[in-house]
């Protein structure tokens, strides 16, 4: 063993805190908090250091399989692998046609590298739809944030006096830098509060100054009742409101008829709890908010995202310290690639100075190319220096839209072809996509490529998954282990794991401060396995969709300069727009072969860093780099190749927030007709989720100390409760007659499973949890309940889809010993 730490990172939940390692025999021996990362600074919680069992499980894939018809697999090789399913995948879109093919997955926690690639095979074939962990999460909230202002928000928890938590119990599931530490100071300090929206006495709910504790899936009531609290006692922020938001009057009028006595009443919490907690966030120099799957996943989801928002709209908390922010992104996974001009203005005759560009890069593009490929290298470079140097600040805008818009797909809206169900920014909800194959409607899904995602275990009905993937003519997935959306693929491609290739997260997530993070190998692949660039890498090369002459010029030009190749590349781009789908192989097999051995992948990080600097200069200037124009963009790219512990990237003043509001009046709009519409349909709702079958509410997927995301499939990481216990308040468990260690059935609509039982007075009667991470195949056993057996696809969200999985209804029977 080496005596030296490398760095990476934690890639269990989206904080992604740094982490240092030690590796002997391809192992992770020692895990510790990076003091130098720049944004966690040397904290982490517990999870991440037994990220060995990731690494070092023994089951690890380490050769291609290939499923024969009995359903049993056998190994081959990876050419035989890759020209199968380039044949394949050809002929279902020749003769179906590319829609027919569905890309899910591409990132996970940590691994967003891989899906980036991946994006280029789905435009390769020629795909529409695709989907992701988020579009049975975060989908709704995401289309609320694009309506009212136009992206993502985050709030500053460091700094503000109010914190508000909804459907979120950030001491175990995080979200925030620094998260327990940050959670403690707001609680022991007596200016400061923490209000808390959960079913559970939660490790944060415990913290918490005031906790409404609702009825399991009567959110919806709670939050009302709040925001009609603002508005009926008079304690909205007037003046700031109408500077900055526009439809509002809509909104209070919709808030002023609610009953908030009787919304308390529905929702179980007192109605002067409520009251004195919309009094705190008012009478706050800031507050912020923060909501997840309790509500995400739960009855009337995308409603309770609006009154989340609203909530601190009505008090102005927005573009201040402590408050909420839009932000920086390196590159958005969510919403609108959304250039902020620069605070000294646009440089001098832009538009001629655009027309000219854009018109030379159309028309110049294949010329300019030979040039590189032929002329000397002196003078290549000096032609590159000056056009870069006179049109690249013009045309860098609308150059770099055009790729991150094919990219991020935010216009790809619309409805799903089988179910008409509701797409949201290129994604399928999650709850469909079974629904688009198990059809014999001739635009049903054909084939589906997954990549880095179980679904057969994460998405709800499993085996309605399972038996959706059984009827694809072809399906693919990319995975370091068998897991249990593997053991139904046609063909499965073993990849290296996160800590043996370049690797990084997107969740560039915080404001004012942004940061990000390139992972380097800690060491090679495992015999067998490939990294996923090169894997999309070979398949797209076997599709033929590029032009071979095309690459090789754009590598000559980049064994010029990166200069050369900067302008060779969005020349090209400018002069074939179909070519921004296929971005991160053409980068790959270009200016990758130029880089130093081993660095391949990070081509695309130089894109990366480009579309960041071209879009947020000013950010990235303030975050310390000196740089202009092209040139930006080099300085960040060599930053994120060389700073191991990560990159403080974009550093903004609270008042720039205003600079990342997408609608061109920079106002909130405050009213969604449809939602006010559904908020006046709840006043005629009683909520009630049981019945005499089913007298329980299971909320599943409760975040514990030691439950993750599902990569790490050995259950032996678990420190304590390894099979999940099924949690339940004591009384009602006197009332059944069991206690902490037996073995009871739960039952629900969609399937049954056993499990121990631990009864906690976290719990209140009636309802009852089973935590995430749980029910995976491993040593020829299933170790705790997979969660998914027992919900539905059924119950979701009427507008996205989403589903119910803390309000399944369910029954709990003993087991006798």
């Amino acid at each position: 063993m080496t005596a030296e730490w490398a760095r990476t990172a934690c890639i269990l939940c989206e904080s992604n805190c740094g982490l240092e390692v030690q590796v002997a025999d391809r192992q992770l021996v020692k895990i510790r908090g990076d003091k130098d990362h720049p944004a966690s600074a040397g904290y982490t919680c517990e999870k991440p250091l037994r990220l060995d069992k990731y690494q070092s499980d023994p089951h690890r894939l380490d050769m291609p399989l290939r499923r024969r018809p009995d359903g049993s697999y056998e190994e081959i090789s990876w050419d035989t692998a890759l020209d199968e399913i380039a044949a394949r995948l050809a002929a279902v879109r020749d003769t179906y046609g590319g829609a027919k093919f569905f890309y899910y997955g591409g990132g996970g926690q940590g691994n967003h590298l891989g899906g980036a690639y991946g994006r280029a095979l789905f435009h390769a074939v020629g795909g529409e739809y695709m989907s992701n962990a988020l579009a049975q999460e975060k989908i709704g909230e995401g289309w609320v944030d694009r309506q009212l202002y136009g992206n993502h928000t985050s709030g500053d928890f460091e700094n503000t006096e109010v914190a508000i938590f909804i459907g979120k119990n950030p001491w175990q599931s995080h979200g925030l830098v620094r998260t327990r530490p940050v959670l403690k100071e707001l609680a022991r300090d007596p200016n400061r509060a923490l209000i808390v929206i959960d079913p559970r006495v939660s490790e944060t709910a415990a913290l918490a100054d005031i906790h409404l504790q609702t009825k399991p899936g009567t959110d919806a009531w709670c939050v009302s009742a709040l925001a009609a609290t603002l508005v009926q006692e008079d304690l909205t922020a007037k003046a700031w409101l109408a500077e900055h938001t526009v439809g509002v009057d809509e909104v209070l009028d919709a808030l002023r008829g609610i009953d908030i006595a009787d919304y308390a009443r529905r929702c179980g919490v007192p109605e002067d709890l409520i009251r004195t907690a919309a009094r705190r966030i008012a009478a706050a120099d800031s507050a912020a908010t923060y909501e997840d799957l309790g509500i995400q996943q739960a009855p009337n989801s995308t409603l309770v995202s609006y009154l989340n928002k609203m909530l601190w709209i009505l008090t102005g908390n927005f573009a201040k310290p402590g408050g909420m922010h839009i932000h920086s992104w390196v590159f958005p996974i969510a919403g609108r690639w959304h250039p902020v001009p620069r605070a000294d203005g646009p440089p001098r005759a832009l538009r001629v100075r655009r027309a000219i560009g854009r018109t030379a890069m159309r028309r110049g593009a294949k010329p300019l190319r030979r040039t590189f490929a032929k002329a000397p290298r002196a003078v290549t470079g000096l032609i590159a220096e000056a056009a870069l140097q006179a049109f690249f600040e013009a045309v860098a805008v609308p150059s770099a839209r055009r790729v991150a818009d094919k990219l991020g797909r935010p216009d790809a809206n619309g409805t799903t072809p089988v179910t008409g169900t509701n797409i949201v920014a290129g994604l399928v909800p999650c709850n469909a996509i079974a629904d688009e194959i198990l059809t014999d409607h001739p635009d049903r899904l054909r084939a589906m490529w997954i990549d880095a995602s179980n679904p057969a275990h994460s998405l709800a009905d499993s085996e309605r998954f399972r038996e959706a993937m059984r009827k694809l003519d072809l399906s693919v997935v990319v995975e370091v282990g068998m897991t249990e959306t593997a053991r139904c693929a046609d063909y499965v491609l073993p990849a290296a794991s996160q800590f043996e290739k370049y690797e990084a997260s997107l969740f560039t997530l915080h404001f004012p401060h942004n940061t990000f993070q390139v992972r380097a190998p800690l060491m090679d692949p495992l015999p067998g396995t490939r990294p996923e660039p090169e894997i999309y890498a070979d398949v797209i090369d076997r599709l033929g969709v590029v032009d071979r002459t095309l690459i090789a010029d754009l590598t000559a030009a980049a064994r010029v300069s990166r200069k050369a190749f900067g302008l060779a590349f969005f020349a090209a781009i400018e002069n074939d727009p179909e070519l921004a789908g296929l971005v991160p192989y053409i980068l790959y097999r270009t200016l990758g072969e130029t880089l130093p051995p081993g660095e391949k992948p990070m081509a695309l990080i130089w894109g990366l860093a480009h579309l960041c600097a071209i879009a947020q200069p000013d950010a990235v200037a303030k975050a310390g780099f000196t740089a202009r124009g092209f040139d930006l963009g080099e300085e960040l790219f060599e930053a994120f190749r060389t700073e191991r512990s990560g990159v403080l990237f974009a550093d903004d003043e609270y008042d720039d927030a205003w600079n990342y509001l997408q609608h061109p009046d920079r106002k909130i709009h405050a009213a969604i007709p449809i939602l006010l519409d559904e908020l006046a349909a709840i006043n005629d709702i009683e909520p009630n989720y049981t019945s005499p079958d089913f007298p329980f509410i299971l909320s599943a997927g409760e975040r514990r100390s030691f439950t993750a995301n599902v990569i790490i499939r050995n259950p032996d990481w678990r420190r304590r409760d390894q099979q999940g216990a099924l949690r339940l308040c004591p009384t009602d468990a006197t009332a059944l007659g069991i206690a902490t260690g037996d073995v009871v059935r739960i039952i629900t609509e969609t399937g049954s499973a056993r499990t121990p039982v631990e009864v906690n007075d976290i719990m209140q009667p009636g309802h009852i949890s089973l935590p995430n991470g749980m029910g995976l195949a491993y040593d020829g056993s299933t170790v705790g309940v997979p969660l998914n057996t027992l919900t539905s696809n059924t119950r979701r969200d009427k507008f996205f889809a989403s589903p119910w999985h803390k309000t399944v209804p369910a029954r709990i029977e003993r087991v006798e010993s």
